[in-house]
């Protein structure tokens, strides 16, 4: 068995006593702690160098000859990523080779001598060594991507997947919120130091605790890191490839081999790109637009680093600890709608006489709408980011799941390169800060429904992750029993039009539907069923060649691996009574000997999605805003023992008195 999937059943059984614990409870143990704690402080410390740079060269433009402080931020933000580009690709197969604890301790013995770099170029105030120091940093981010990203699914069990992202996504922005707050007090110093060396006294105190700083936290960082256990390599006998360009191609092409998988990462590049123009604007949007002081750039910060940690910690909650990718559609609406209401409420603000403090900034009642705005964007972004990196890391095989992440960050580069460009250009044409944070949210929509329509899956799931969060509150009856993986027919009683949408929500996994050829030809619901691969069916007094094409494609989907799912009555109820099952499913599992999981759904019958009308029977009483209902799933079923009689009656079983 090879070495990444014996981590991964390890991590499987060790995840197993916490299945049911909170999240946090991963923060208590090795296998997870002490890469936390070292990735948090990586993170940290990138912080504290970039903000204390862009905000000694944003305020005190005149100690750095030749820079630009109208276009600095972007500058660094480009220098910063270009590493990503360069040399991802050979990061990625580093990583599937070799040992990730290994690699981790070596990246952060790296970042040590990378920091004393930086503090001579504070000390001395040079630019060319603190521009030198943003490049290798990118150099120490792009090799440490690809072992963080295919460490934590070796590691973690499945169900664990979408917390321990959580976290580390939540504790990415604390450490970016805390670098931020000690890059600007430290600068904030180095404003007293201008002040002092205008009158010729004092020593350069701002300079020496930004240096001292990130030499201190990338000490601490390599102390943490010693602990992280071992985590043998995906594929011990790969040959490294060291062109890069040959390289980034092959990953790319390697990335595209699942279509779910490389919209993903497109999907997660996209957000880099929005996160990069709004945090690189951050410096200006507070002294051009709000008339703000330094520090109110830390409070900025704060909010969008509270945002989306929160917003990556309720994703487990949201998502009842699986990959739940209806999130993403969510959090992209949410990104858009509180962009564009940050541009209207930029153009709100009162004019200040001089930069305003923390205190003065908080006082004024507009600034907690740009603030409100910050935080909720952001925390939107955490619903979305989440799905999309475990969806990522539980879809590509473990033997090149680390260049999948360099492909992953290749792309993401790309994009905040392009992110720079951008807002550079806008900011030269004359657009100011709130115009390239409206150009942002739009283009997010234009994007968001571009990639929504080549994967209809996340807005199918999306449209139901609502539907049974609002009408609808589902009890869960053993859902664990749908298979994880391998190929399975999932046989259900039908009783509503949503039938399919309340399994399709529940299910840890993407599932085949036979549905009737008549819904699967109209124009809407057609387009969207032949994305999420349907598959149409007919009477055979109908259309008996579409018979037989529907069970070749059930079998085709069952030989590679898929769910199909099939309500073997062939109609809805008309009385909330089961239907005979008719011998459809019987001819699917004679050509695919697949096994059986009977299910039940409970507190449909008298909704509006029924057939109750008809019926003449009362109404079921209904309490409340919501529906209750339940999905009740029983014990796999042997194809060999699967006969019709026993599937209705295991289905009547799971059902029970209740409709």
């Amino acid at each position: 068995m090879p070495a990444a999937q014996r981590d991964e059943r390890k991590a499987h059984h060790e995840g197993d006593h916490a299945s049911h614990a909170s999240q946090f409870a991963l923060l208590r143990q090795r296998r997870f702690a002490p890469f936390f704690w070292t990735q948090f402080l990586g993170a940290m410390n990138d912080n504290v160098f970039k903000i204390g740079f862009t905000s000694l060269v944003t305020y005190q433009a005149a100690r750095f000859s030749g820079v630009d402080p109208k276009t600095v931020a972007f500058l660094i933000s480009a220098i910063f990523i270009l590493p990503f580009v360069l040399f991802s690709a050979t990061s990625g197969q580093v990583a599937d080779k070799y040992d990730k604890a290994m690699l981790t301790r070596w990246v952060k013995t790296f970042e040590i001598a990378v920091m004393l770099i930086g503090a001579a170029g504070f000390w001395m105030h040079s630019a060319p060594l603190l521009y030198a120091c943003t490049f290798l940093m990118g150099v120490h981010s792009t090799v440490f991507g690809p072992v963080k990203y295919a460490y934590l699914p070796q590691r973690l069990a499945p169900d664990e997947l979408v917390g321990g992202n959580g976290l580390v996504e939540m504790g990415t922005f604390v450490a970016i919120l805390l670098g931020t707050i000690l890059g600007g007090v430290a600068a904030g110093i180095g404003a007293m130091d201008a002040a002092a060396a205008h009158a010729d006294v004092g020593p350069p105190l701002g300079a020496w605790w930004l240096g001292g700083m990130c030499i201190v936290i990338a000490l601490v960082g390599r102390v943490a890191s010693a602990f992280v256990p071992p985590c043998e390599p995906s594929q011990p006998d790969l040959r490294i490839n060291w062109n890069p360009v040959s390289e980034t191609w092959r990953n790319l092409r390697l990335a595209h081999g699942n279509r779910t998988v490389f919209l993903s990462l497109l999907g997660i590049s996209w957000l880099w790109f929005v996160g990069a123009t709004f945090l690189a604007s951050f410096f200006n949007f507070a002294k051009d637009v709000m008339s703000a002081d330094p520090d109110v750039v830390t409070v900025l910060l704060a909010m969008f680093s509270l945002g989306i940690g929160l917003g990556s910690l309720l994703c487990e909650r949201l998502s009842r600890r699986r990959i739940e990718v209806g999130l993403v559609p969510l959090g992209s609406i949410g990104m858009s709608v509180f962009g564009i209401d940050l541009f209207f409420a930029s153009h709100a603000l009162p004019a200040a006489p001089h930069l305003l403090s923390v205190g003065e900034f908080l006082r004024t009642a507009a600034h907690w709408r740009v603030l409100a705005d910050l935080f909720l964007l952001a925390m939107f972004g955490g619903f979305y980011s989440v799905p999309l990196y475990a969806l990522i890391q539980s879809r590509s095989a473990p033997s090149h799941r680390a260049r999948i992440i360099a492909a992953n960050n290749i792309l993401n580069s790309l994009f905040m390169i392009v992110s720079a460009l951008m807002a550079m250009a806008l900011t030269s044409a004359g657009v100011g800060i709130p115009g390239i944070f409206l150009t942002t949210a739009l283009l997010n929509i234009v994007v968001a429904a571009y990639i929504y329509t080549l994967v209809p899956e996340f807005l199918l799931r999306f449209v139901a992750w609502v539907l049974v969060h609002t009408v609808y509150r589902v009890r869960l009856v053993h859902t664990e029993r749908i298979p994880a993986e391998g190929a399975a027919v999932l046989v259900c009683n039908h009783v509503s039009y949503v039938d399919a949408i309340v399994i399709m929500a529940e299910s840890p996994r993407p599932i085949r539907f036979v549905m009737d050829q008549q819904i699967f030809r109209s124009p809407f619901f057609g387009w969207v069923f032949r994305h999420a691969k349907a598959i149409p069916i007919a009477p055979a007094h109908e259309d008996p060649d579409a018979l037989v094409a529907a069970y070749d494609a059930c079998a085709a989907a069952l030989a590679e691996g898929d769910l199909v799912c099939i309500f073997p009555e062939g109609k809805l109820t008309r009385t909330g009574e089961i239907n005979p099952f008719r011998h459809g499913v019987s001819e699917i599992l004679r050509r695919s000997p697949v096994p059986v999981v009977p299910m039940a759904l409970r507190g449909l019958w008298g909704s509006a999605f029924s057939r109750y009308a008809g019926s003449g029977q009362e109404r079921p009483l209904r309490r409340g805003l919501t529906s209750r209902l339940t999905l009740a799933v029983g014990e796999p079923i042997a194809a060999a023992d699967a006969t019709l009689e026993r599937l209705q009656e295991t289905v009547e079983e799971l059902r029970g008195a209740r409709r």
